[in-house]
Formats: structure tokens, sequence, C-alpha cells
């Protein structure tokens, strides 16, 4: 399950948190029954941490003293989650951290031994078919709840609309499923992919939509998105450059004006081993 050849930029990932926190699905956060070791604090894993957007949305959400463990391979990305620490607990309980560089290709039940409560978000979606049946094998291994949110799915919509919108939406989904020298990713297959194993393997799975609405009071997020979008698409489909460049203008132009409405489909899951 290693994610070495998607670095993920730090700028990204807090521009986008405003946004990720905006579109987790609460009602599945509120349907976690988590208990605790009598005095002792709810301990919580999650993989894949970046920054530590998932901790900073989650543990406000949750009553009691936590310990949230955070893992990733990327030391710099770890540094500033340590840093900007989630917390206090919904009644105000304490939330401690604890920063582990973490490969989630070599990692053992036994390094979730005792959690209360497994997350990822945006993970799922950069795995192959292997290495998530491998993360859902681990995590039912350890026979807590896991919520693992904002996975694509394949569904963008824009306004106003462009004729060029689909082709490039096609494109976009085609490399996000391009093969690595992992294997071929998930891309937008990745939460049906995981829905359908963890319920093979006997847990019940909670399925909740988690879209990003992008209006004009995120047209920097919707811009950089944008940006992203179609240069994954000219990689994928470079036929497409020429026609993409008075396309990309339009676009941008647009969302730094405010005029340009993005919704990206996502889900989350909830799983109940």
């Amino acid at each position: 399950m290693s994610t070495e050849e998607i670095r993920v930029s730090p700028n990204w990932l807090a521009l986008r948190e405003p946004a990720d926190a905006e579109a987790r699905a609460l009602d599945l956060a509120e349907a976690l029954e988590l208990g605790s070791p009598t005095g002792g604090s709810k301990v919580i894993h999650d993989l894949g941490c970046g920054t530590g957007s998932m901790g900073r949305w989650l543990a406000p959400l949750l009553a009691g003293a936590q310990h949230w463990v955070l893992h990733d391979r990327d030391a710099d990305l770890l540094a500033l989650a340590a840093v900007d620490a989630p917390g206090p607990a919904a009644d105000g309980a304490p939330v401690t951290v604890e920063a582990k560089r973490t490969d989630l290709a070599s990692m053992q039940v036994r390094d979730l031994s005792g959690a209360t409560l497994i997350t990822a978000s945006a993970l799922l979606d950069m795995l192959t078919a292997d290495e998530l049946d491998r993360l859902v094998g681990l995590c039912l291994g350890v026979g807590c709840p896991i919520l693992l949110t904002l996975s694509v799915i394949g569904s963008v919509e824009i306004t106003p609309a462009d004729r060029l919108d689909r082709r490039v939406a096609a494109a976009f989904d085609a490399h996000q499923r391009r093969m690595t020298n992992r294997g071929r990713l998930l891309g937008p297959d990745a939460a049906d992919f995981a829905a359908e194993a963890f319920r093979r393997l006997g847990a019940e799975v909670l399925v909740r939509p988690s879209p990003w609405r992008l209006g004009p009071a995120h047209s920097a997020l919707a811009a950089e998105w944008f940006t992203g979008w179609v240069g994954a698409a000219r990689e994928q489909e470079p036929e497409l450059a020429a026609g993409c460049e008075p396309y990309a203008r339009r676009r941008l132009d647009q969302a730094s004006a405010g005029d340009l409405a993005v919704t990206v489909g996502h889900a989350d899951l909830l799983v109940l081993p």
C-alpha cells in the first residue's frame, strides 16, 4: 500500500481542508459509538494522515479523551500534522497526538493493536486492488470501526457547462485508473471495491455521498483543482492538449471571477466489523 509515487503537496492539503470538512458525511461520525479503556483515552489510528486534517475535523466531534496515532510515509507532512494537532474533544477532554512514519504496505495488525477506531481520508483511490484487499484484511483484523472518507467516485459537474467537460472527465478518470509499477490504481472504483470487500468478509458497511461543492467562496481551490484535473487528463490523452488551452483559460477566468461552480463526487464509508 505504498503511495510513494504520489507525493502530495502540503499547500494542496491546506487549500482543500475546509472543503473536505464541509463534505465529509457528518452522520457517519455521529453514528460512531466508541468505547475506551477504563480511565483511558480512545485510540484512533489515522492511515495516510497527510497534515492531519481528519483529526482536526473528527476529534472535536467525539466526546472523551483521545489519543491519535498519525501514520504517513512522508516525514514532512507528519511534522506538520504533529504541530497542528486536533482537539479538544467535544466535551473538552484532551486530545494527544503521536506521529509515526509508516509505510502502509508493511503495516501489520499488531501495529494497530488496541485501536478504538481506524480512519483514512482521500486514500483508497490511490491504491491498487491488491493493496486495498490487504488494507481491508488489516483493518478487519483489528476488530474496531473503520471510517474511510473522501474517495473519488468519478462524478464531476461543472457550471456553466462546456462541450469539453465530458471528454476531459473521461480522460481524468482513465488517469486515475492508470497502470503504475505497483499495479493498476482503482481510482473512482475504489469506494465500491472497498465496500464489497468489507461486506464479503462479514462487516456492515454504511456508504454516504460526500461531494465537494465549490462555489465563489472556494475560487482558489476550484482553480487549483481544475488545473490538476486538466493536467492529469492531458497526461492521459495528449491529443487533448491543443483544445485544452483555450478551455483551461476560460475555466480559470471563470474561477477567478467566482463564476465557476464545481461538484466533485466522493463517498464516505463507515465499516462496523
